[in-house]
């Protein structure tokens, strides 16, 4: 039997994010665990400011691609009831160890985001911060979300343009020019796994035909005392501020 290109997909990036979170996210999760406030992306731009969540207090939330779940655990602290949903095993294990020294808990669910194993329509929102949004076929997980969520919750996801991506030399930082296509970037092999880089239209057609109502696109730029990422190798702050590096999208399903 021909395997599911999808699934090798998911599996190929539980490899790559396991490394990484040797490399990395272990560390980074107890800095973010401790925030009192959520920012958004590379540059940290506050939730606050932004307003895509809304108030939260009393929600079920559940958030796909959680990696070590520190936007659940901001949640949590605002009254959610969350459940972080990720493929790498050492990432919830990162997660878990984080409930521990925080007490902040809630459930931890290893699973595909094309495959979450939980009831349909129980959810008032669903997440995603470059997790499930980034690493995950939209084609696979936005049908996913849209099934998870009750008649009129709410989809917020956070990605990376295809524009910065379309900018850029193999993994380097973005440039001034084109460098690929705009097909070329929907599914793109990098060091650090598969990533999914649809344009606004694609983006559309796919929460569309998922039965999702579009509220709202937020293009993010650094802010104008931004330094460059210490880790995170997309672009400059200086291209950042010029060009927008990341999308939050805003949607809905129908209450009927």
């Amino acid at each position: 039997m021909r395997a599911d290109p999808l699934h090798l997909d998911a599996a190929t990036n539980r490899a790559a994010w396991a490394a990484v979170n040797a490399e990395y996210t272990a560390d980074h999760a107890l800095r973010a665990w401790q925030e009192q406030e959520f920012g958004w992306g590379l540059f940290g731009i506050p939730e606050q400011e932004l307003g895509v969540l809304g108030r939260v207090d009393g929600l079920n939330v559940v958030e796909l691609g959680c990696g070590t779940a520190y936007l659940s655990a901001w949640l949590a602290r605002q009254g959610a009831r969350p459940v972080a949903v990720d493929i790498t095993h050492a990432q919830l294990r990162t997660a878990r160890r984080c409930q521990e020294r925080f007490g902040v808990h809630f459930p931890l669910v290893e699973a595909d985001a094309g495959q979450v194993p939980l009831a349909a329509s129980r959810f008032d929102l669903v997440v995603s911060e470059c997790g499930a949004s980034l690493y995950c076929d939209p084609r696979r997980w936005i049908p996913e979300a849209a099934r998870l969520l009750r008649p009129g919750g709410r989809l917020v996801f956070h990605t990376v343009s295809a524009l910065v991506t379309m900018c850029q030399p193999g993994d380097g930082l973005a440039g001034l020019e084109l460098l690929r296509a705009q097909h070329e970037v929907f599914r793109l092999q990098r060091r650090r796994g598969v990533e999914f880089h649809p344009g606004h239209g694609e983006w559309v057609h796919v929460l569309l035909a998922a039965g999702l109502v579009i509220d709202g696109l937020h293009e993010l730029y650094a802010p104008p005392d931004a330094a460059d990422h210490p880790f995170y190798q997309l672009a400059t702050a200086d291209w950042s501020r010029r060009w927008p590096i990341e999308d939050i999208w805003v949607a809905h399903r129908p209450a009927s």
